[in-house]
């Protein structure tokens, strides 16, 4: 008998009352899934372990999510055909794994309970070894537990009730099953085949596994939300506000000051470095990074995008799969759509959007433009609506500016097409023709005024 675990992650569930069209273990939860936590944690246990995914339904989309995300850890896939209960999906792992039997011990754990941390599973490994105990099992008190088995102690062992078999005497007590156990392998093997139906859900209870007479232990813990489980959209909001309570105390000890966290939607994969300043109701979504000395200002959403050092983003601005370079200005009111790249010391103004764009070094885009597959080249300046026409119905086209060039107001450039560095595009001008370097360049009727004619276009009130 190895010292290694088996880690016996039961991920089978329908999740029917959450009322969503995934499995269960996918169901999101502050931009990741249920089962991502759950795994991130076990992976963390500094013994070897090998993980072992009992899963049911749509098991295909587990199993692919769990390879593409963890595609390093030990891991081993058992289909429960049926769910006839936790003692079933137990059952079914030993029958189809004979190597777990090598390991000493095997920890069964829900994928729907993604607070769980590390250290628990630690304090459960430490009691059944240094107790020599069969079994553990992770409890905790509740003033209503209404729904939860109950922990009936013995002078020697316990027993777990479900409330379906519960009599009114034994709803009355206050502790109750987390769901999170350790069982010595063998124990498991001696007892698993000795289950049976025997209750109001007819179902095989893993619960079963312990009784009075046996060497099985509880650990009660103080924290009840830390063993929270997701079978609602109720329960879910609680975990999620948890999860970001949790990440944003991370990153306030870290150095990251939050004017009111209790308005930041923050997910679980933002990165964000010290010294930076984040106002309220900002939302940040996926893999966002933040630089150092950075400041996201209120209103605004940063997605997968990526702000570097001593930035500021100004408020109700929407940037979306964009990269900004040190010292940039975005805002207020800017959106920067997928592929928008900007470079350093760059300034994008209120009312702008961006879509693959490649901004160099000092470019300004002041306000009230649209700039879409382009590159515009370093310290170039864009005046107040400019437009660039990449769109002809059916393909889009490139624009190139080159560097230190000035764009007048209320242009338009008709892509494909190139303008060179230094060069001058008088206001009011639609380019259609290539320009080049140092030219000038304008494209509108000479003005015509008729004096004392403009009383023949003004409409009086009658």
């Amino acid at each position: 008998m190895s010292d290694k675990i088996n880690i016996v992650l039961l991920a089978a569930g329908k999740g029917t009352r959450l009322n969503i069209d995934i499995a269960k273990p996918l169901c999101p939860a502050n931009g990741k899934t249920l089962v991502d936590y759950v795994i991130e944690e076990l992976a963390e246990i500094e013994i070897e372990k090998k993980l072992y995914v009992v899963v049911g339904h749509k098991a295909e989309n587990v199993e692919t999510h769990i390879c593409e995300n963890f595609p390093n850890l030990d891991k081993k896939f058992i289909l429960q055909k049926e769910q006839l209960g936790t003692g079933h999906a137990v059952k079914t792992f030993l029958d189809e794994s004979p190597e777990a039997k090598d390991a000493e011990f095997t920890i069964v754990v829900c994928a729907d309970t993604p607070l769980i941390k590390k250290n628990t599973y630690d304090q459960l490994i430490n009691k059944i070894k240094n107790d020599d105990l069969q079994a553990v099992c992770a409890t905790f008190k509740l003033a209503n537990p209404t729904g939860y088995g109950r922990i009936v102690h013995a002078d020697k062992g316990f027993k777990i009730i479900e409330e379906k078999d519960a009599s009114d005497e034994i709803k009355k007590i206050n502790e109750v099953n987390s769901g999170l156990y350790i069982f010595k392998t063998e124990h498991i093997n001696s007892y698993i085949n000795n289950l049976n139906k025997e209750n109001n859900s007819n179902e095989y209870y893993l619960t079963d596994l312990v009784e009075p007479g046996l060497d099985v232990a509880t650990l009660c813990y103080k924290d009840s939300l830390e063993f929270t489980g997701v079978n609602n959209l109720i329960q879910l909001e609680q975990i999620e506000k948890e999860l970001r309570r949790r990440k944003l105390e991370e990153l306030q000890l870290s150095g990251v000051r939050f004017i009111n966290s209790d308005s930041v939607y923050i997910e679980q994969t933002v990165r964000i470095e010290r010294e930076c300043t984040i106002y309220p109701n900002v939302v940040l979504m996926g893999k966002t990074s933040i630089g150092q000395h950075s400041i996201i200002e209120s209103g605004t959403t940063i997605k997968n995008s990526t702000v570097a050092a001593n930035s500021i983003i100004k408020s109700n601005s929407y940037l979306e799969g964009a990269m900004v370079g040190e010292r940039s200005a975005i805002g207020p009111m800017a959106r920067l759509r997928e592929g928008s790249v900007i470079g350093e010391a760059c300034k994008i103004g209120n009312f702008v959007e961006t879509k693959k764009v490649n901004f160099e070094n000092g470019v300004k885009v002041s306000h009230l433009s649209y700039l879409g597959d382009a590159d515009i080249g370093e310290n170039t300046n864009i005046g107040c609506g400019f437009v660039t026409c990449n769109y002809d119905g059916a393909n889009k086209h490139k624009t190139t500016i080159g560097k230190n060039s000035f764009i007048g107001s209320d242009c338009q450039v008709v892509a494909p097409i190139k303008i060179g560095s230094d060069a001058y595009i008088g206001s009011g001008s639609t380019i259609n023709k290539d320009v080049p370097d140092g030219a000038f360049a304008i494209a509108r009727e000479r003005q015509t005024t008729k004096e004392n004619m403009a009383k023949i276009f003004i409409k009086k009130k009658e």
